[in-house]
């Protein structure tokens, strides 16, 4: 096993923790934030959402079914940071082909073990989500604390292009096709296009940087924008392109990110949560079936949209759909016209979910449903011919 060197890990208010490095030695900075999900530390990792945060976890046992090449959800680990309490010494799985330790440490990600977690999240809890730096070469956390407060804060970036693949390409439908869908990359995981293949969908994944024209090229039966990182307020073009689709009647579906920016479109605001919901266990109720779920989360912004009453927008009638049952956080909201028909909607929450739960795998038959109800409407705005795509991943491997 590796040697661990002593390691310092310093929040913005001066709280410090002490324990080993885990990883790759070396420092590290960006916004502290806590998972509670005791499985799925690999798709945690690899999510692009996570970009530029440091992320704790709740769960004192990490690592102990080790690394595999099936379970990434992007091609590399997005976390700025890692901190653990008590990560395996050996890992247990016949799909484990190295440890974690060894993965962070091939990536370059800087991590800290041996941490009292429970205490650390409490305070996270009580003073919210901040800037945190990790290090095994710095010994004084005064010192470490200065570099931690000329960080750049969450609030006010726009990280999605930073995550973004940077050229479009196609996951075919797993059998005969039934739609096209143009996906919105904004930190895609892997899993999601997957689950559109699987339903006869044939899903062009394009930049976070794509105009309206160059979707509208592909002649999509529906818009989806995907989960990523930063803040909303910050993301304008996607934004206004979103707008655009509306106008033209394009049916959409949007998950966490896309979820608020979708609200934003719709004319509501953003703000930043306390400390944010990650995790895979949270409970959100569908308030258009009455039906609860247990659902995988990701996010430190919401949506601020009306909780009781339709709101009137330039593109239809919205209404929030979804709420979190522990807070009441908005976590949906659905678009319809003047007859009550579905027109487009999004959740806060993660139905992909690889790691699980699978509860809200639904609402992509929703989204199939939509279009399939939508087909035949005439859109405005002239028919242009489709672009050629390149069969290729972000990777540039053929797919």
């Amino acid at each position: 096993m590796p040697v661990h060197a002593p390691a310092i890990l310093v929040l913005e208010d001066g709280r410090t923790f002490r324990g080993d490095s885990y990883g790759a030695e070396g420092e590290t900075f960006g916004e502290a934030v806590f998972n509670t999900g005791m499985t799925g530390y690999q798709e945690t990792l690899t999510d692009p959402s996570y970009h530029r945060q440091v992320v704790v976890m709740t769960a004192p046992h990490v690592g102990n079914t080790g690394v595999n090449d099936e379970d990434p959800e992007s091609s590399r680990v997005w976390v700025a940071g890692y901190v653990v309490r008590d990560p395996a010494r050996v890992p247990s799985s016949w799909r484990s082909v190295r440890t974690l330790d060894d993965e962070l440490r091939a990536q370059g990600v800087v991590g800290i073990s041996g941490v009292d977690t429970r205490a650390l999240t409490r305070h996270l809890r009580e003073r919210g989500a901040m800037r945190v730096g990790i290090s095994s070469t710095e010994t004084d956390p005064a010192a470490l604390l200065e570099r931690v407060l000329s960080a750049g804060e969450m609030a006010g970036s726009e990280l999605a292009s930073e995550v973004s693949t940077p050229s479009t390409y196609v996951v075919p439908a797993l059998g005969d096709k039934r739609f096209t869908v143009v996906a919105l990359d904004l930190g895609i995981k892997t899993m999601t296009p997957h689950r559109m293949a699987e339903r006869g969908i044939e899903v062009h994944v394009v930049p976070a940087t794509a105009t309206l024209d160059e979707i509208t090229a592909l002649q999509p039966d529906g818009l989806f924008y995907s989960n990523g990182p930063g803040d909303p307020a910050a993301t304008t073009h996607q934004v206004e392109v979103l707008q655009g689709a509306l106008a033209r009647g394009l049916p959409y579906f949007g998950i966490c990110f896309g979820n608020q920016l979708f609200g934003r479109a719709l004319g509501f605001d953003t703000f930043k949560l306390k400390y944010g919901h990650r995790g895979i266990n949270q409970p959100v109720m569908d308030r258009t079936t009455g039906k609860v779920e247990v659902t995988a989360h990701n996010h430190g912004f919401a949506v601020d949209a009306p909780l009781d009453g339709p709101t009137t927008t330039p593109y239809g009638v919205a209404t929030v759909s979804h709420v979190c049952l522990n807070d009441d956080v908005v976590e949906g909201l659905e678009l319809r016209d003047e007859s009550g028909a579905l027109k487009s909607f999004s959740v806060q929450y993660h139905p992909e979910a690889a790691a699980g739960p699978h509860d809200a795998a639904y609402l992509f038959d929703r989204f199939v449903d939509l279009m399939g109800s939508r087909q035949a409407r005439p859109t405005t705005g002239s028919v242009i011919e489709p672009v050629e795509i390149p069969s290729t991943d972000v990777d540039g491997k053929a797919l």
